[in-house]
């Protein structure tokens, strides 16, 4: 049996960086949808939308945008980011879980419980992140079965390594254990080779993907007590245009073209060793394409929605080898 692959991609332009968000020229829904359909053709991909509790006080505007993404067609993979600005309110957090899930978990193709829970200065950075994402999880699955919907919950990731909390593998073992395990339909990472490192030569790239996904399959989620049985995902993945600001490298379109189609090609001949199944791009587009910094250039398209020739080449691959 050929393990699927779908496809997946954020396709707003806001931007997590160093200082903050990147951000630029507002989202033109109108043009997102289109995009969408020229990528997608008659095969399957889903926008990837992030969803971030950031306690009681925001959470009427965070629900707000929830239902502008579902009112704009956005309706795909969601993530339910945790950064609550102190000490995690478990009741809160937990109500807010269950309201995503009754108020759009029959639309969504799945649900992961916070984005990189793992990142030190992240959602890493909150106390009891492990708990939270341990009930999290066990609610949302809860929540679905009650509603009687079918709704793939899972959980994110990051590679190992100086910015990663330590013992964060074992602590989901420990907080969790069984029920934890059985509630979990998949396991998302986020990952970034030749982007967040030293510089890779073209050749070393297959070989980094490789690294980080089996270390995830064969160290990590063992670790965790999460079976082979359950898929990974590739919830993150790019490569910016621009010029990076720590070496002058600049980054041209055409090696984000071959960037792009050599880890796609690469996570997909993985897949069935791997039992990876799906596949998802950050993002659709530029934040502000007049800023040289990487971090407002992930897109595949201009921030006018203009395309680079990453977008013919994601296009053709979603066509080439998705379900």
């Amino acid at each position: 049996m050929t393990t699927p692959f779908t496809f997946g991609i954020y396709p707003l332009s806001p931007a997590g960086s160093p200082t903050g968000l990147a951000l630029g020229p507002e989202d033109d829904y109108g043009k997102i949808r289109a995009a969408l359909q020229e990528l997608r053709g008659n095969k399957t991909l889903h926008p990837r939308m992030y969803v971030v509790d950031m306690g009681t006080e925001m959470e009427a505007r965070t629900l707000a945008a929830a239902e502008r993404y579902a009112a704009n067609g956005l309706l795909g993979n969601w993530a339910i980011g945790n950064l609550h600005p102190s000490e995690l309110d478990m009741d809160g957090w937990l109500r807010f879980v269950r309201t995503i899930v009754g108020r759009y978990g029959s639309r969504l193709a799945s649900l992961q419980i916070t984005n990189e829970p793992n990142l030190s200065f992240m959602e890493g950075s909150k106390p009891n992140i492990a708990l939270a994402l341990v009930e999290g999880v066990k609610t949302a699955k809860q929540e679905a079965l009650k509603l009687g919907l079918r709704l793939p919950v899972g959980f994110g990731s990051v590679p190992d390594g100086p910015a990663a909390v330590p013992g964060f593998w074992e602590s989901l073992a420990r907080t969790g254990g069984k029920p934890f395990a059985e509630a979990v339909d998949f396991v998302g990472h986020n990952f970034y080779p030749d982007v967040f490192e030293a510089a890779l030569e073209p050749s070393e790239i297959p070989a980094s993907v490789e690294r980080t996904l089996r270390e995830l399959r064969e160290k990590h989620l063992a670790a965790a007590g999460l079976p082979a049985s359950v898929p990974i995902r590739v919830a993150e993945n790019g490569w910016p245009t621009g010029i990076n600001p720590f070496d002058n490298r600049v980054r041209t379109c055409e090696r984000q073209a071959e960037v792009l189609e050599t880890v796609i090609r690469t996570v997909h001949g993985l897949r069935e060793e791997l039992n990876i199944t799906h596949y998802v791009l950050f993002d659709l587009r530029d934040a502000d394409s007049s800023k040289e910094d990487p971090f407002h250039q992930f897109g595949i398209m201009r921030d006018d929605y203009t395309p680079k020739p990453a977008y013919f080449t994601f296009k053709q691959l979603i066509k080439e080898l998705g379900d």
